[in-house]
């Protein structure tokens, strides 16, 4: 009987969390934010670039990322590539300017890992910064989690 009950409660709360699937996306402390859900992470002058946890979640399955050139030159709020879901094709902006120094080649073969490791496995980009100042007009962890809360009430 107690194994029954174990088994219940379990079932219970395993459906409970699928039923909502995700409220809220996971967001990174120390990174700043674009409003159009990029994602920066500066190390001294290179920065890592890649898509947020809520923007995966909106797009759906990753099945294709649209890479730059290394050597190519990105501006701040302008495009440099897109990632193609099942749903959709969304351009994706660079939150900084720079020199695309690397670009993720694994994204090519497993587009998936945008989707199930957005902050780290599924970075897109890293760039040679071009003006730290630019940073300075990103949102924080904080204000990017209300911006994506107000976002979403909006839908």
């Amino acid at each position: 009987m107690a194994s029954r009950l174990l088994w219940a409660s379990r079932a219970a709360s395993y459906l409970r969390i699928s039923a909502f699937h995700r409220g809220f996306s996971t967001v990174i402390k120390d990174l700043k934010y674009a409003d159009t859900h990029e994602w920066v992470k500066v190390d001294g002058s290179s920065a890592t670039i890649g898509i947020t946890d809520h923007a995966q979640d909106h797009l759906g399955d990753v099945v294709y990322v649209e890479l730059p050139e290394v050597g190519a030159t990105v501006a701040q709020g302008k495009n440099f590539g897109a990632v193609e879901s099942v749903k959709a094709t969304s351009d994706v902006n660079s939150p900084i300017s720079g020199e695309v120094v690397e670009v993720n080649s694994e994204l090519v073969g497993s587009p998936g890992l945008v989707n199930g490791s957005p902050y780290e496995n599924g970075w897109i980009i890293k760039v040679k910064l071009s003006d730290a100042g630019e940073l300075n007009s990103l949102m924080d962890s904080n204000q990017y989690s209300k911006f994506c809360e107000e976002e979403d009430a909006k839908h």
